[in-house]
């Protein structure tokens, strides 16, 4: 740091070895500039709560006199100590406020939060904050093309994380649907691109040994013991992990009761829109209400201090450090079970294929497993005209799967003979 004079500025030539930089003693942040073919420019270098140390242009030497460079420093300062962020400001004042930043976060206010559900929107946020905003945050989204979208996939795709690649690039393509409906821009980047990754049908189903390694261990550490309920609450009722998560005692009705116990998920909260009714078996009553006796004061049964309750990105993150601890011998030597799991760890996800493939065992009609699931049954009589809440469907369905549980906890393979439902006229 010198303090810099008109004469040292225009006399001044960089070193052959590298580009040469003099902090201005006189002017705080101010530093001249010179490369090593002898351009000389004047920048501004500031720090901003949040962002680290930022710097701008403030314009060539000579067009750029010393005197002016001081000028225009010291503006910036004054800004910045007012929270205003120089570099962002010409930022958007070079693309007219048209960052893939500012459109991204229309989309999420202006369609996600008000079309799609909390979890959904949740994923939306994280893949954005993840893995498209660092590269793309601060461009212009009209000059966003298809070979950008290409490049960002592929190296997603590259990373051996193909069902990623694919859900970024529907995130990607759906913004631009947005911005197009918005009247912001006229042509999607994504429009008729196939998907760069090529996604594996799920196929993992729990063996016996696994279900119960998993069903005694997975509530073992005390601090975690209500994420391990949660994951048994899935596997028990085969509802998807994202309702697990934010299951509230507003949708339980009848827990204190021996018989009738339900769980009523709002349409908001399901993938197909309409309220989904699962009737508690005994077994997933037992898990409900030791989950709403954790803390009564709670509104959700898993919550979350930021977000009111827990994300299923953060059950499935848990049920992932379950793998980690099996394999460093936490739970003890668990033999084949042990071994398949650490191989081949399962998801929140083959919880619930492993319910819809026991179901199947135990002679449960597809349609019933479809009600179970909460699928979407096709037809138009399914969608408009019935009307059934298939309650007394289900909870045989789901009692049938507890008794299959109750077996294998016990140590056994073999639930002994499967029994088949009664058709819906005696079931009813």
């Amino acid at each position: 740091m010198r303090v810099l004079t008109d004469t040292f500025v225009s006399k001044f030539t960089s070193p052959v070895d590298g580009r040469a930089e003099i902090a201005d003693a006189r002017c705080i942040g101010l530093a001249l500039r010179v490369t090593t073919a002898g351009h000389k420019s004047f920048t501004f270098k500031y720090r901003m709560r949040g962002r680290g140390v930022q710097r701008v242009t403030l314009g060539t030497y000579p067009a750029l006199s010393l005197a002016k460079a001081r000028t225009a420093a010291d503006k910036l300062r004054q800004a910045v100590a007012e929270g205003i962020d120089p570099a962002t400001q010409r930022r958007e004042q070079r693309t007219g406020g048209r960052t893939f930043e500012k459109l991204a976060a229309r989309y999420i206010t202006e369609h996600a939060k008000r079309r799609k559900r909390p979890n959904s929107v949740a994923g939306d946020e994280r893949n954005l904050r993840l893995h498209i905003l660092p590269k793309w945050g601060k461009r212009d989204y009209s000059g966003i093309k298809r070979a950008d979208v290409i490049t960002l996939v592929e190296g997603v795709v590259t990373a051996g994380k193909q069902t990623l690649a694919n859900r970024l690039q529907g995130l990607i393509s759906k913004i631009y649907s947005f911005a197009i409906d918005a009247g912001l821009v006229d042509v999607n980047p994504c429009s008729r691109m196939a998907q760069r990754g090529v996604e594996k049908a799920g196929t993992r189903v729990l063996s016996n040994g696994e279900l119960r390694l998993f069903w005694t261990h997975i509530v073992e550490a005390p601090e975690m013991r209500r994420a391990g309920l949660g994951l048994r609450l899935a596997l028990l009722t085969g509802a998807r992990i994202g309702e697990v998560a934010g299951a509230s005692r507003s949708e339980l009705q009848n827990i204190e009761l021996a018989h009738g116990a339900e769980w009523l998920l709002p349409g908001n909260r399901v993938k197909n829109k309409r309220d989904h009714l699962i009737p508690l078996a005994p077994l997933a009553l037992e898990t409900m209400r030791e989950l709403a006796a954790i803390d009564r004061k709670q509104q959700f049964l898993l919550p979350s201090s930021k977000t009111g309750s827990v994300s299923g990105a953060t059950l499935t993150q848990f049920m992932a450090y379950f793998a980690v601890r099996l394999k460093r011998g936490d739970f003890g030597a668990h033999g084949e079970a042990g071994a398949t799991w650490i191989a081949d760890p399962p998801s929140p996800h083959d919880l619930r294929r492993t319910v819809e493939t026991r179901l199947a065992e135990l002679g449960v009609p597809k349609e019933y497993r479809d009600r179970v699931l909460n699928h979407v049954t096709p037809g138009v009589a399914a969608r408009h005209y019935d009307r059934h809440n298939y309650k007394a469907e289900k909870l045989a369905a789901l009692s049938k799967w507890e008794g299959l549980l109750q077996s294998i906890f016990a140590g056994e393979d073999s639930a002994g003979t499967v029994v088949a439902l009664a058709d819906r006229r005696s079931a009813t």
